[in-house]
């Protein structure tokens, strides 16, 4: 039972830690379904950037002593398996990119709005450097979340699905 802000701050963080070990496992198979270069180059540098913001909840745990284990992240499974179903229903090319973007741009909000509700947590608690190390995986988090939509709407999804439907 959680009853009080610094239980459920850590309660928080290993929700997101169990969020980047799934996504770790998962986005190697997703991102090998993707065409466009460029969100291929996205998928891939993101894929580092997750790994990162595992080793730093890490090291938030080893801060204070505790083991990031024994939580499940469900949303972030849920949200996993909807891409897999989603992905092999949609035609190879522009079409299942733009599945991957969806699928992407949904785990990318699931992610903000978990690392902005711990870091506004850790600030509360006065976990002043926790704070700015949240904030970091947030920033970038937001960097990916833009750089996946401006692939999207760059062009991808003018070009790409439009061209398909026409053809309809």
């Amino acid at each position: 039972m959680i009853t009080n802000l610094e239980q459920l701050y850590f309660d928080q963080l290993r929700d997101l830690y169990s969020a980047e070990s799934q996504l770790i496992a998962a986005l190697p198979d997703l991102a090998n379904h993707v065409t466009d270069p460029e969100l291929k180059r996205s998928f891939q540098k993101h894929m580092g950037e997750t790994r990162v913001h595992r080793a730093r909840l890490q090291d938030l745990f080893c801060r204070h002593g505790l083991n990031p284990g024994g939580e499940q992240c469900e949303a972030v499974r849920g949200l996993i398996r909807e891409a897999r179903k989603h992905v092999g229903r949609a035609r190879a090319g522009h079409v299942r990119d733009a599945v991957l973007i969806a699928v992407a741009n949904r785990i990318e909000h699931y992610e903000i709005a978990g690392y902005g509700t711990a870091r506004a947590f850790a600030e509360c608690l006065g976990y002043v450097d926790d704070a700015d190390v949240l904030g970091t995986s947030l920033e970038e988090e937001s960097d990916a979340d833009a750089s996946i939509t401006r692939i999207a709407t760059g062009g991808l999804f003018v070009s790409g699905i439009n061209e398909a439907a026409a053809i309809c």
